[in-house]
């Protein structure tokens, strides 16, 4: 799959250098949470940079050297935190606090984070990585893509199924060090994982729009 045209696209083996460094991190988050936010860790924020390891993905695929993380979080599925996830758009950013500006909203709080639901533009110029730290087979809830659906705009939720049955679906199988590269709106879900074991996933939300009238990025 290529980004442009089915919205996701893989990058084998690029952050395999960088998994160890990734994990020695992260060891003091406690499992148990199925996704935690990350912010002010200074280990990786070098990764994640448009020069980084990780960020010059961002920088490659949007073009843009002022490309930026804006939402960093670990998701964890391991014995006993196991969850599934049904077909959806991801449609809200974090931002520092609520100013109401035209062609933003609905406002939601979310583990006292302040998010907001923008234009569907902003969405649609966002890159979203996965930087996979645990092999992820079939077995192990890869993520399930519907390719092509980030060119359908804002999809209501109840006609997300039907774009899901044009579309297709994909499995995005990784091995510990693989990105994953996909345009944010994509339809995308997950299924509990069938194995024992742990999926450990870093997925970072890149844009490269400031925001309007005073509101700001949360950031990382």
């Amino acid at each position: 799959m290529r980004l442009a045209s089915e919205g996701a696209q893989l990058f084998s083996g690029a952050a395999i250098s960088i998994v160890g460094t990734l994990l020695d991190h992260l060891s003091d988050i406690v499992p148990g949470r199925a996704g935690v936010r990350l912010a002010g860790r200074a280990g990786f924020i070098e990764s994640l940079n448009a020069a980084g390891a990780i960020g010059r993905i961002a920088a490659s695929l949007t073009g843009n050297d002022a490309v930026r993380p804006v939402r960093a979080v670990l998701f964890d599925k391991a014995d006993g935190v196991n969850w599934s996830l049904g077909w959806h758009q991801d449609r809200t950013i974090c931002v520092e606090e609520r100013i109401d500006v035209a062609g933003y909203g609905p406002w939601t709080t979310k583990a006292g984070l302040v998010h907001v639901e923008p234009p569907f533009e902003l969405l649609a110029r966002m890159i979203t990585l996965r930087v996979h730290l645990d092999d992820v087979p079939a077995t192990n809830a890869p993520l399930l893509v519907a390719p092509g659906s980030h060119r359908f705009g804002r999809v209501p939720i109840e006609e997300i199924p039907a774009i899901v049955d044009q579309c297709g679906v994909a499995a995005c199988l990784a091995r510990a060090g693989d990105i994953w590269a996909y345009s944010t709106p994509i339809v995308h879900a997950s299924e509990r994982s069938a194995q024992v074991g742990r999926r450990r996933v870093l997925q970072i939300d890149y844009a490269r729009d400031a925001l309007p009238d005073g509101l700001s990025w949360r950031g990382i």
